[in-house]
Formats: structure tokens, sequence, C-alpha cells
């Protein structure tokens, strides 16, 4: 293999883009052409030279993969949970790639504590009436990328439908296998998307539809038995700025349809009861009302419990009986369950046959509350923990349960599963996940900071850190952010991340504006014309770390991926002298060019994100003055690694290729700029659990290496 000690140039082949009487010289679209062999020799050689620049790099990816290794108890499995008559749950085996599925019989004893206990099963042990579903590690043999889009069972637990994609593109082929037998069924559907469910009765499949810009935008019903040519679309979204997704009812029995942006919504539902009755509408988008629903059933009347933001920005939760629908939303008698505040964000709900369960944040973090059916207006439960800074969800609500699970997290305590008992509000903790090694979370601190904007906006700021870390400006640092989508960056446990904190390395994560952590304005003022505050509450947060004391101002590395690639992309063109390096993940840095483009992959569903730069100047011309590919400038950028794959079709791997292309060309500095590329992946990157340790050994062997950070730091104690 011939050594490459100096980047490769791509040639350059100018295309005019012009818009609203502005014209935009692009020197490297052509490397959008995926099956040009030129094309394909390209990103050959720029990991060539990336495996050539950053070799010296390789021990200490070797030891970082380790020490995630050794962390990790490989042979493990998760907490059965019970479905029917039925405990399911997946393991995983040293030295293999991907979980297995398997389900053992439940009892009924009558003794409802015993027959919700999960049973004891101890991993690496044998474990007697074991009904392997699914083996990933079978599955996935021979291919180059495995990836599971979905399951579902039908009622009766016989037959298992699964989806999986062998190319990253997560486009997925379907099948569907007799538990009994352990055959095949002749049934099977390529191209379809993530979301499968089965009818009732199990005779009838329903799963969703990508069109050519790879959006959403059929549900089709499959008759088990038929070709798939013969599958029926039973709704069809035809507005390019909406996802189109579907699932089941908690009681299973009705199919409901949603339609979305980032702003409005709109539901369907399909009674299997009453199928003559065909679809029926909740509320039209052309309220304009962004909501969920869940159908319930309350004072023995079918109702829907609907999350809704009307007149309520932070969203809230009201009660309506299905008879309501027949009238104008202007009339109809909406009860109120939840209602609108200032300081807490209603994600959503869940349901079970006696409880409403309500996903909220409050203070930065997510949490559970519980409302009974029988009383919607008695005093709201909360499951209590003793972290601030701490994530709690909701893993699962069987209907007929008389328990649900949840999943807590923080940034130091290891990811635990909790059954909380409905009926008495008694937390049971099942597992908390073994970390080897010796660690403890003692060793470490999280705590919660402000950086101060340049509008005034306090940003926060979760900086966590070994505990005997000394307080002084000599300490590196890597600084984190996304804020999009109103995605938060909550508190979770990442065995990886300790890898940084034990070389001395203070972490910090940016809950800058685009996130949804302080609540619906929070995300609102991070997205469309208000887009630049991401980029500069980020580097507001650089400024912070750099004057709090605990980080040398010139050892300070950011990293980000996907949207958070944009802000990677934007800061550097912002404040290249304030990071020694930056790793950008999958990043989206050639924003303008993709969402002009409404043919490409989701970018008519991006406008509501950014705007539409087609029909709109403002945004256009607000859009060019951040996206990172057209505002690259002479200066002095630092290290920078841009990361990415073949197969992504949320962020094409064309952006990095060109905007490294152009870094490299206008940088003034003399740092290296590389892309690494897996041909063999997709948005996550490659596949199996030890290609992503290696992954994110990569990435993180390259900031501490360019933090001069290579070396565990020996505790003080």
């Amino acid at each position: 293999m011939i050594a490459m000690t100096t980047p490769p140039v791509a040639k350059k082949l100018p295309t005019a883009r012009e818009h609203h009487g502005d014209v935009f010289v692009d020197n490297y679209e052509w490397l959008r052409e995926k099956e040009n062999p030129e094309v394909l020799a390209h990103l050959q050689a720029e990991q060539l030279y990336t495996d050539e620049i950053t070799a010296d790099q390789q021990p200490l990816r070797d030891a970082i993969f380790d020490e995630i290794k050794n962390r990790t108890q490989e042979t493990d499995l998760s907490v059965p949970y019970r479905r029917d008559d039925w405990w399911y749950y997946t393991r995983m085996e040293e030295g293999k790639q991907y979980a297995i599925h398997c389900r053992l019989a439940a009892a009924n004893t009558g003794d409802l504590k015993a027959d919700w206990t999960p049973p004891a099963i101890v991993a690496g042990e044998p474990i007697e009436a074991e009904q392997i579903l699914l083996d990933g590690n079978v599955e996935a043999e021979g291919k180059p990328f495995f990836s599971l889009g979905g399951q579902a069972l039908t009622r009766d637990h016989r037959l298992l439908a699964y989806a999986v994609d062998n190319a990253g593109d997560e486009r997925f082929t379907l099948r569907i296998k007799d538990l009994e037998t352990g055959e095949l069924l002749s049934d099977q559907i390529s191209n379809i998307f993530y979301g499968i469910a089965f009818s009732p009765d199990g005779s009838e499949l329903f799963y969703t539809v990508v069109d050519d810009s790879w959006r959403p935008y059929q549900i089709k019903s499959h008759k088990l038995g038929t070709e798939a040519e013969q599958d029926v679309v039973i709704f069809q979204e035809d507005d390019l700025g909406l996802w189109t997704s579907f699932g089941l009812s908690a009681d299973r029995e009705q199919l409901v349809i949603s339609v979305s942006c980032a702003e409005y919504s709109e539901a369907h539902l399909l009674d299997f009861n009453d199928r003559a009755a065909g679809l029926q509408l909740v509320l039209s988008r052309e309220a304009r009302v962004l909501y969920d629903v869940d159908p319930v059933l309350v004072d023995n009347q079918p109702q829907l419990l609907i999350t809704h933001d009307h007149n309520a920005l932070n969203s809230m939760v009201s009660l309506v009986k299905v008879s309501e629908l027949a009238k104008p939303f202007e009339e109809q008698d909406w009860r109120t369950v939840v209602p609108h505040r200032e300081t807490t964000r209603v994600n959503g709900t869940a349901v079970t046959a006696s409880h409403a369960i309500i996903s909220v944040r409050q203070d930065t973090v997510e949490k559970i509350q519980l409302l009974p059916l029988s009383d919607l207006a008695a005093p709201i439960t909360e499951p209590s923990f003793d972290e601030a800074l701490c994530t709690v969800e909701l893993s699962l609500a069987e209907f007929n349960a008389p328990q649900i699970r949840l999943n807590y997290s923080s940034f130091t305590t290891p990811p635990r599963v909790y059954d909380y008992v409905l009926s008495s509000g008694e937390l049971i903790l099942r597992k908390e996940t073994p970390v080897l090694g010796g660690y403890s979370a003692a060793d470490y601190v999280a705590e919660r900071e402000w950086a101060i904007a340049p509008d005034g906006a306090k940003v926060p700021l979760s900086v966590i850190r070994r505990a005997d870390l000394p307080r002084n400006a000599e300490n590196p640092a890597v600084i984190y952010g996304y804020g999009s989508y109103e995605v938060s960056m909550d508190p979770g446990f990442a065995i990886p991340r300790i890898s940084l904190l034990d070389r001395g390395i203070v972490f910090v994560i940016a809950h800058v504006r685009g996130g949804g952590e302080l609540g619906r304005s929070w995300y609102d003022n991070g997205k469309k014309l208000q887009k630049k505050n991401t980029f500069t509450d980020f580097v507001a947060a650089t400024d912070w770390l750099a004057s709090s004391g605990w980080a040398d101002p010139q050892r300070i590395a950011a990293i980000g991926g996907s949207a958070g690639g944009l802000l990677m992309g934007a800061i550097l063109n912002l404040a290249p002298e304030k990071y020694a390096a930056v790793v950008a993940q999958v990043p989206f840095v050639d924003a303008l060019t993709t969402i002009l483009d409404p043919d490409l992959p989701l970018s008519a569903l991006e406008w509501e994100e950014w705007g539409n730069p087609i029909t709109d100047p403002e945004v256009y011309q607000y859009m060019k003055e951040y996206t990172p590919y057209q505002n690259v400038r002479p200066v002095k950028y630092p290290k920078i690694a841009a990361v990415t794959s073949l197969n992504d079709t949320r962020v094409l791997y064309v952006e990095p290729a060109k905007w490294v292309q152009v870094l490299r060309e206008v940088s003034t500095g003399s740092e290296p700029i590389v892309l690494k590329i897996e041909m063999d992946g997709g948005h996550g990157g490659a596949s199996g659990r030890y290609e992503g340790w290696k992954t994110r050994a990569w990435d993180y062997a390259f900031v501490a290496a360019a933090l001069n950070a290579r070396e565990i730091v020996e505790t003080t104690s």
C-alpha cells in the first residue's frame, strides 16, 4: 500500500447555483456522484491519508478500545419484560457483535407480585427452556452491515416480524418467522422503513414506505401469504414537508397514524373492531396544532388523551371524548388534565389500563409523572431519586400490567432498570449495569454550570470530571454540543467517556439553544432565523470553560455529530482559535445546498427546522451566512477530523468530503484536516458493538492526542 504524506486533492469542476439573484460556484459538487469510480477512488485516498496522518494514534486507540472492552460485561442480558404469557429479553455473549433475542414462558400462579417478578436468570449460565427468537450474529453472518429496524409479534406470540438493513442506508427488508417451527414464511417485503405492527388477528401486517427522497409517506397493509405487490396503501401523505409514522394504541385495538413536522401534526385512528369505518381524523393539520394521541377508556367511554401545544407553548394534556371529534374544533369540549406551565415542558403521554404516564422536563432534566385514569384530578405522583442531574424515562408500559418499567441514568451512575408498582408507588431496582475494572461513581463528579451568551441568555452546562482533578488552568477539556430539533442532551452514563476523564480531561456538554433542555422557547430561539444562537451559545460555553479555572484555554477540543456537526463547522468559522482540535461526526456542513434541493434525502422535511431557502430570500441569505461549507475563511484552522459513512442517508458523505477540500485549500494554518470514511456504514457508522467501540476510540484518541492527554492520570488518593 502506498503511503500518503500529502492530502488528496480533488479536481475542480465548477458548478454554478443561482437562487434569489445570488450565484454560488461549487467546485466539488461532482463528488456527489456516488457510483463514479473516480469519486470512490478519491474517498479511498482520503481514508489512506487519514490512516497515515493518524498512525501515531493507533496505540492510543487500542488502549481506549481495550479500556471500553475491559469495563464492559460482555456476556450480559437485559432485564426480562413480561408480555402476556411470555418473558422477553436480549442477551450478549463475549466475542459476539450483536444481541440475541430470546424468551421464556411465564407462570400464572395468581400471586401478582410473583407472576410479575422477572425470572432469575444469570448471564453466561445455561437458561432452561429458553427460546431463541432471533440471533443477530447469525443474521449478520457474511453481511457488511447489520441493523434491525423493528420487530412485531402477533397477539398469540407465534409469529415474529422483523426488518433488517444490510447496507447502512436504513432501507429494510421485512421477514416473518414462525416461532413454533423456526421456519421463515415466504412473505418478504423490501425497501421498507422503521415501524411494523400486526393486526389483532395476526393475518395482516402494517409497515411504512419511504419515497425517493427518503421521506416516510405511506402506510401499507400486507395480507400474510400474499405477494408484496398486492399490498394496499391505507394512508399516503403527499406533503413533502411532513413525516409519516404509526403505532398501536396501548390496548392494541387501534392503529394510530401521525403525520407531522416540528410545528404541527395530524393524527388518524383506525379501529380494528370497525374497519369499515375507515380512518378517523382527530384534528386537522389546518388547526396548526402539534399534538400526540393516546386512546383511553375513561368513565366507560372511549376518549383521547392528547398532548398538545394549542395555546400552550410548553404543551399540556387534555382529555376529549371521541364523540366530540364530529364537531368543529372550536366547539369541542377539551378537559384539562395537565395544565400548561412555564417551567415544565410536557413531552408526551403513555397509558396502561389504569394509569396515564406523563413525560415532562423540569430544570433541564426528564422525569416521569403518573395519574390514575379513574381520577384524573388526583394529585400527580412522581418517582423520586437522589441525583439532581439524572434522566428517568419510561421503558415499558404493558396495558394490563400492575407495574411499569423505568430506565434511570446519570453522568456518573451506570444505567439502572426499575419496576414501579402502580398501586403502591413501590420502586423496585431490577438491575444496575455492571461496570468492571473497579469503577466507582464516587470517583467522578457532574455539576451544573451556566455560560452567558452574547444576548444575555444563560446557557446550561454539564461539567463532568474526575473528583480528584485539581482546579487549575492546566487541564485539557472536551466540549460537546448538538442543539437542533428540540433534542436534549440528557444526563446519561457512557463507559467510553471514562477513558477521557481518566486522562484528566474535563468533559463539558453545552446545552445550547435549538435543543429542548429549557422548554419549547429554548428550541424556538435556536431554529430558523434564530439558528445563529446555537453557534454563539457554544462559543460562549467555550469561553466559560476557558476562564473557569478548570481548563487550559489552549487545550480545548470540541465534538459534535450530524446537526451537531454543523455546529462544529460553524464554530470553526466563528472562532477557530479557541479549539485545539474538532471532531465533526457525520457533519451537516453543506446545509444550504442540501435544503435547496427537495429531491435530496429529507431536504423538504428540514424546512420547518431551518426555514425554506427556496422560497424565502431572507432564509436563503441567513443560511448562507452560517453554512460552514460556504463560510470557510483564510484563518489558521485547528486539527479537524470529519467522520462520515458512504451509505449515510441522513447526512450524505459528500458534505464532509467537499468541506475538507475547501478547508485545506483556504486554511492558513498547517494542522492536518482529515476525512475518515466508513465504506460499509450508515449514519451511526459501522454496525456491531465492537465496531462501535472502535469508532468511539478513534474519535476520542484524535482529541486526546491533540490535547496531549494520551496517558491516564494517576489518582491522588
